[in-house]
């Protein structure tokens, strides 16, 4: 086979023929983005009549939820994980095809959220871009400040307390977990294999810090949320109580820079998976800024944080809603008003 076989044209439509049943499927129109592109083998390519079907139309149609189902009920494969659709598969896709000028008028329309979407997406990166800046700003460059005015250095047991309330409920529903990456405190899945009494559980508190001793060097780290009140972990689960002269938000974003955090892992112990010990933890200084100072650090970092949560609800808000007018729109539920379809047809 030559390269130039597998060249790229704009109006080619990409598909993913063998790969996991969520990804395989996957449609993308190669509008000529890059110069001598060619594709690879685990992708097919065809081209469609444009006197039938505009690019724009299909391209949204091949990622709507219709088509979706139908591609991973049409896949097949021995393998666990991998799938695969062929050819055959491919042309029997069924697509409701309007006129022309209601394709392309369709198509302007999902190209409105499409765009929104964009621009929300850019928004959350560049505040999470300028989050990274301040948690540095407020952070990382304070962390040799104990020369200023008030600041100490201390170390970490000096405020923390470890919690070993023993939860004598023993209820397998009521457990949490910490997840990594600094995605929080949430309920761990229920295991209904699990042994009464055969591994030892402790109460947890909101508003305690807590950490997984396996992953906090991958962010696995929190505050006990009001909603956890009263839930439940092992000891490789450790909580602590606060002091009150540390703001609890401070310290947590003080873990959650990623240089401080990763760098843990230096006092961990164990010779197979490393583990670190709350004891290991409550030896290390750090320089801890007057409270006033901490609160002033946390309320800034948080507001920025739940800006770009906000930004991200929003995103997913428009997704949605793109969702449920493709699904009105390419099944013929609704229509694109005349004076729509007019425009697109002159």
């Amino acid at each position: 086979m030559r390269v130039q076989d597998f060249l790229l044209a704009p109006g080619d439509f990409l598909i993913s023929r063998s790969n996991t049943l969520d990804k395989v499927g996957r449609t993308v129109l190669f509008r000529g983005e890059i110069e001598n592109c060619s594709y690879p083998d685990l992708l097919m390519r065809f081209r469609v009549d444009e006197t039938q079907v505009t690019n724009e139309y299909l391209e949204g149609y091949l990622r709507s939820s219709i088509v979706r189902t139908y591609i991973q009920r049409s896949a097949s494969g021995t393998s666990g994980s991998m799938v695969k659709i062929n050819k055959s598969t491919v042309e029997k896709i069924p697509v409701v095809l309007p006129t022309l000028p209601e394709q392309k008028a369709i198509a302007d329309l999902l190209s409105t959220w499409d765009e929104a979407i964009e621009k929300t997406e850019r928004l959350i990166q560049a505040k999470e871009k300028r989050f990274k800046e301040l948690l540095r700003e407020l952070i990382a460059e304070q962390i040799n400040r104990e020369k200023e005015t008030g600041w100490k250095k201390v170390r970490i047991g000096s405020f923390l307390t470890e919690s070993r309330i023993q939860d004598r409920d023993n209820d397998p529903k009521k457990r949490l977990s910490v997840r990594l990456h600094l995605k929080g405190v949430e309920v761990r899945e229920y295991r209904g294999t699990e042994s009464d009494g055969a591994t030892a559980y402790f109460i947890r508190k909101a508003g305690q810090f807590i950490y997984g001793k396996q992953n906090i060097f991958k962010g696995a780290v929190g505050i006990v949320p009001l909603e956890l009140d009263g839930y439940s972990s092992t000891q490789d689960i450790p909580a602590f109580d606060v002091a009150d002269h540390v703001d609890k938000h401070w310290l947590l974003f003080l873990f959650s820079y990623s240089n401080f955090y990763k760098k843990l892992e230096l006092y961990a112990s164990g010779s197979g998976s490393k583990r670190l010990q709350p004891k290991e933890l409550f030896r290390m200084k750090i320089s801890l800024p007057p409270f006033e100072v901490q609160q002033k650090i946390a309320e800034a970092l948080f507001f920025a944080q739940e800006e770009i949560d906000l930004l991200k609800q929003l995103a997913e808000k428009y997704k949605t809603q793109k969702r449920g007018l493709m699904q009105k729109m390419l099944t013929g539920e609704w229509r694109v008003k005349q004076e729509g379809v007019k425009s697109h047809g002159k």
